[in-house]
């Protein structure tokens, strides 16, 4: 299957999204019933993660966190100001990859897939790649 694009515009300077109902939608459209999902991000200042669903909490403690570890300000050098940005898309990661089964992502009953933004608020693009078997 080719790669099919969708676009997020995100509304803070950090924010997570979840996109797992676009990304079912996506799947489900595509008549894969067993293969692999891959989602990927082609942003250097953004992510996509798997984490909880469930309580909207979860996403505030992760951000609040991240925030600790990597500060907004902390003497980069980086010319363009958003070198924070640059170090949590890295260790958040570009892609997941999702199993399919019988024509439906394989996520935990509590899992959803996140987009994170973190140097906002921007226009941003999202890609799947559902390869069969």
């Amino acid at each position: 299957m080719k790669t099919v694009g969708f676009e997020i515009k995100t509304s803070g300077h950090t924010q997570m999204t979840e996109i797992t109902a676009e990304v079912r939608r996506i799947v489900g459209e595509s008549g894969v019933k067993d293969g692999i999902c891959t989602v990927f991000i082609p942003h250097t200042t953004a992510a996509v993660t798997i984490n909880e669903n469930a309580d909207p909490d979860v996403v505030r403690d992760f951000i609040m966190e991240l925030k600790k570890i990597v500060p907004w300000e902390d003497g980069y050098h980086h010319a363009e100001g958003n070198s924070a940005a640059h170090l949590k898309s890295s260790m958040i990661g570009f892609s997941q990859q999702i199993i399919i089964e019988d024509g439906r992502l394989v996520l935990g009953t509590w899992q959803g897939i996140y987009f994170c933004e973190f140097d906002g608020p921007r226009h941003r693009k999202v890609y799947v790649k559902i390869k069969e078997g």
